[in-house]
């Protein structure tokens, strides 16, 4: 199994039913996206709702995806929070499971200055030996990971990877081109020019719907077959702008529920989706539904998507 922090990762949700956890579902979810192509997963992400989710639930979570992942497809576990030692302690509880690393986000709210967020890393790193992703999304944290901080936290190998999420394609190039770390989009419209500048892969909510195609997306721009990526690319786009019209992970769970993988339930303060999102979400899920399946999919991942299909008729006379 490669390890590597390269390729398309998926954040998953977490799959809820009458306010538990539903970890089957949770299973299901994992298989079919590693069956179409993943090269990686991430538990207790902000996609999984993670601030919603106690430390017992977090770790019911991550057991169920790694009974499924076993030598498959390597699995990060998301570490958030704005209390460094807190994050820290919280590494100590999943650090004897087989993990590929840990994704840890800037702390939320507080805004450190950039010393602090080195502090805040390093002081997690010491807690443990695994890989660490950095997670930088300061529309969610309030707070910029600059471009010299990730150079000088680049100097210890232990931390591997960077999620660059700023909503800023020449501060993704920047850490392609001065640091070591693997370069991986956080915000699914730049992938495709993510990937021409040199990125790395993907950490993507979207690739959740049609992982085969992010996959494929990220195979041609390897192989420099720019024309074909860019019309796939443009076909990916409309669905990817459509998940992030609503706070994440509403409209994704409305999709993936069209689609029988899952209950539409989130927990508060989210809340469903709008029933004008999910009537656009379910044209572009048709137009999706459309594209032929990339040929590294196995059979059992096209199984899967024919009975999606059979619910997504349904889902769309429904609405």
């Amino acid at each position: 199994m490669d390890t590597s922090l390269h390729g398309i990762w998926v954040p998953l949700v977490t799959p809820m039913q009458h306010g538990e956890l539903d970890l089957s579902c949770l299973q299901r979810l994992a298989d079919c996206v590693i069956n179409d192509g993943a090269h990686g997963l991430v538990v207790c992400g902000t996609t999984g709702e993670a601030p919603q989710l106690d430390l017992a639930e977090q770790s019911a979570a991550l057991a169920a995806v790694l009974e499924v992942a076993h030598k498959r497809c390597p699995v990060l576990m998301g570490i958030g929070g704005s209390d460094t030692f807190a994050a820290a302690s919280r590494v100590l509880e999943f650090d004897d499971e087989d993990l590929a690393g840990y994704l840890v986000s800037t702390p939320a709210y507080v805004r450190p200055s950039q010393e602090g967020l080195r502090r805040h890393f390093e002081t997690i790193a010491d807690s443990t030996s695994r890989p660490i992703a950095l997670y930088n999304v300061p529309a969610r944290t309030g707070v910029n990971l600059e471009l010299a901080t990730a150079r000088r936290l680049a100097e210890r190998p232990q931390f591997s990877a960077i999620k660059e999420a700023g909503g800023s394609l020449r501060q993704m190039m920047d850490l392609v081109q001065q640091t070591p770390l693997s370069v991986l989009c956080g915000d699914d419209v730049l992938l495709f020019s993510a990937l021409c500048g040199g990125g790395h892969g993907a950490i993507s909510a979207s690739a959740h719907i049609r992982t085969d195609l992010y996959v494929q997306l990220y195979d041609l721009v390897r192989a420099q077959r720019l024309s074909e990526a860019r019309t796939l690319a443009a076909a990916l786009l409309p669905m990817m702008q459509l998940l992030f019209s609503e706070p994440n992970p509403a409209p994704l769970k409305a999709a993936l529920g069209m689609l029988g993988l899952l209950r539409d339930e989130l927990r508060l303060p989210m809340v469903p989706a709008s029933l004008a999102c999910k009537e656009n979400l379910a044209a572009a899920l048709e137009a999706l539904d459309a594209l032929p399946r990339y040929r590294r999919a196995t059979a059992a991942a096209t199984t899967a998507h024919g009975a999606a299909r059979y619910s997504l008729a349904h889902a769309m006379a429904a609405i």
